[in-house]
């Protein structure tokens, strides 16, 4: 009996040492799109997130995930997506993930060679970090 209260006291207590970064919650994003997991994409965004893309707006969850997250999802999971660069920077409670990416993969019968570049702002949550804002930004290879 010792044994699992001394376990689930040790858990409480290191809970926050293990908490994601904010880049790790952004790669738990882009994993969750690719393997199609919608309720684990939500989860990570906030309800007011807004999402800019190709000059289109999307102004919160419900928006975002009533509308795009399924064509997102598709195109995920068609493609390969490698991060190129990335960095982080945190100022208490809010972050920004900046990546530039690189995408392959056929999507539709089509060839995909794509570079982008994604800006995410995130802000603390309690214990977690949710995103608040992401701007996307792609080109086709040359």
């Amino acid at each position: 009996m010792r044994l699992p209260i001394s376990l689930l006291v040790l858990s409480v207590i290191s809970a926050p040492l293990f908490a994601a970064t904010p880049t790790e919650t952004v790669a738990e994003f882009h994993e969750a799109l690719s393997t199609g997991k919608s309720e684990q994409v939500g989860a990570l965004l906030s309800p007011e997130i807004q999402i800019y893309e190709s000059g289109y707006v999307e102004r919160s969850r419900e928006e975002y995930t009533g509308h795009h997250l399924k064509a997102d999802i598709e195109f995920a999971k068609a493609t390969k997506n490698k991060v190129l660069k990335q960095s982080e920077r945190i100022d208490g409670k809010l972050a920004v993930v900046m990546q530039e990416t690189e995408t392959t993969g056929k999507y539709k019968g089509n060839s995909v060679h794509l570079f982008g570049t994604e800006t995410a702002l995130l802000e603390k949550q309690g214990e977690k970090w949710v995103i608040v804002h992401i701007h996307w930004s792609s080109r086709k290879s040359k």
